[in-house]
C-alpha cells in the first residue's frame, strides 16, 4: 500500500514511561510506510506539551504511568484538538476504561506483531473518516464563501434539495424612512457604484446600500448573472450579443441599454444561447 502523499501521512507520538519499551514501539512503527514518529515521552506532563506543540493525529498511550496515567492525559486534553489514541499496557484490566476514553485501539504488552498491524489498520479506517469530514467541512466553508448563504440555508438545501429556491422575489431597497420592494423579475441589470448598487428597473434607477457580493446571493444564477466586475444582468432581457476585436462582448438588452462583458466573464456567454 503505497501512501506517501502528505495528507495521508500520520504523525504519531510514542508515551511510555520506560525507556527500552518507548524505544521499541518506535522501532516497530517505522515498518509502517504512512505513519511518522513526531515526539518520544517519558510521563503525561511531557504527553500534555508534546501534544499541544506537535498537533499530532496519533498518541500511543501507556496507561500506568507514574505521576499522571495515560487516562488522565486523555481527560485534559481539549476535545475539539483530540489525537486519536492507541492505549498501550501490560494488564488487560483497564480495557473498558481505555473504550470509555474512546481510544481506537488498545494494546497489552507484550505487543504481538499481527495485533499491531491490526491497530494501525483500525488508525487508518479513522483517520480516513477524519479526512472525509475534513474536507466537507473545507467545501462547506467555500460555498458558504461563494454564495453567502448561512450554514443553516445551506445545510436545509444539501437535505431538501427539492424545496422551493430560497432566492429573493423581491427586494428592500431603503430610501431614508421609506422602503421600496422591487420584483426580482422586474430587474433589467444592476451596477455597483462605490459602497451601492444601482438597480435598474423597467426605466427607473434605485440605489441599494450593498455590497456586490450580497446582492449576487440573494438572486438566481439561473436568471442573473455576472458579466463583468461591476455588473450584474438578468439573462431574460439580454436580446443581442456582440463580439469586440478586444475579447469583449457588447450586450443589448429588451430595455435598450447596451452593456459591456469583460473577458474575463466570456464563459457566461453560453447563458444566452
Amino acid at each position: 500500500m503505497k501512501q506517501s502523499d502528505a495528507e495521508t501521512r500520520i504523525r504519531a507520538i510514542v508515551v511510555d514511561d520506560e525507556p527500552l519499551a518507548r524505544e521499541g514501539l518506535t522501532l516497530r512503527l517505522a515498518q509502517f510506510p504512512d505513519l511518522d514518529v513526531v515526539a518520544e515521552c517519558r510521563n503525561g506532563k511531557e504527553a500534555l506539551a508534546a501534544i499541544a506543540e506537535q498537533t499530532p493525529d496519533l498518541v500511543f498511550l501507556d496507561i500506568q504511568m507514574p505521576g499522571m496515567t495515560g487516562l488522565e492525559v486523555v481527560e485534559q486534553l481539549q476535545q475539539d484538538n483530540m489525537p486519536m489514541i492507541v492505549f498501550v499496557t501490560a494488564y488487560d484490566a483497564f480495557a473498558i476504561d481505555a473504550f470509555k476514553a474512546n481510544a481506537v485501539d488498545y494494546l497489552l504488552k507484550p505487543i504481538e506483531e499481527e495485533r499491531l498491524e491490526l491497530a494501525i489498520e483500525r488508525v487508518r479506517d479513522h483517520a480516513s473518516g477524519r479526512q472525509v469530514v475534513a474536507e466537507k467541512e473545507r467545501l462547506l466553508e467555500i460555498v458558504i464563501g461563494l454564495t453567502g448563504k448561512s450554514r443553516t440555508a445551506i445545510d436545509e438545501w444539501v437535505r431538501n434539495p427539492e424545496e422551493k429556491s430560497e432566492y429573493a422575489d423581491r427586494l428592500a431597497i431603503k430610501d431614508g424612512s421609506a422602503t421600496t420592494f422591487v420584483p426580482v423579475r422586474d430587474i433589467d441589470w444592476v451596477d455597483a457604484a462605490g459602497d451601492y448598487m444601482c438597480v435598474h428597473v423597467q426605466g427607473q434607477t434605485y440605489i441599494m446600500r450593498t455590497t456586490m457580493k450580497e446582492l449576487e446571493a440573494q438572486l438566481d444564477p439561473k436568471v442573473f448573472q455576472r458579466v463583468h466586475r461591476s455588473t450584474i444582468v438578468n439573462l431574460q432581457r439580454v436580446e443581442k450579443v456582440a463580439s469586440h476585436i478586444n475579447g469583449e462582448f457588447h450586450l443589448t438588452l429588451s430595455c435598450g441599454s447596451s452593456l459591456k462583458m469583460s473577458r474575463s466573464y466570456k464563459d457566461k456567454v453560453k447563458h444566452f444561447f
